[in-house]
């Protein structure tokens, strides 16, 4: 099971950071990425990151802003979100990959869904 938080309002220009813990046994072979999906808009990739962390890709419209990171002791991944624009209000779900890491990754399904979590950014 994957369970995010962290998501409400924010302000554009803001910060928000969401958190998204795993019930698995085997946390560290786990590519872990965020989607998410705005109102009336298909599902988009945000960003991933390895399985020791040290690799990370993101999505073109967050680069810079955003920041994933991962506490594999506590079988977490984070989003930090930065600079947040009106744009970015979307529900954010975490991900599970049980594959490589690659920078093209967000292109494949995830093994493992998280509920979303609702982040609002007015203007």
């Amino acid at each position: 099971q994957l369970q995010a938080s962290g998501g409400g309002l924010a302000q554009a220009g803001g910060s928000l950071r969401l958190s998204c813990a795993a019930s698995v046994r085997t946390y560290s072979a786990y590519v872990m990425g965020w989607f998410r999906q705005a109102p009336g808009k298909e599902r988009e990739f945000v960003s991933a990151i390895s399985q020791s962390g040290g690799s990370t890709v993101y999505a073109d419209s967050v680069k810079g802003r955003f920041t994933i990171s991962r506490d594999n002791a506590k079988n977490t991944v984070y989003l930090q979100m930065n600079s947040l624009k009106p744009e970015d209000t979307a529900v954010y779900s975490c991900a599970a990959y049980h594959k490589y890491f690659v920078s093209r990754i967000g292109q494949y399904e995830p093994d493992y869904w998280g509920q979303g979590t609702l982040v609002t950014v007015s203007s």
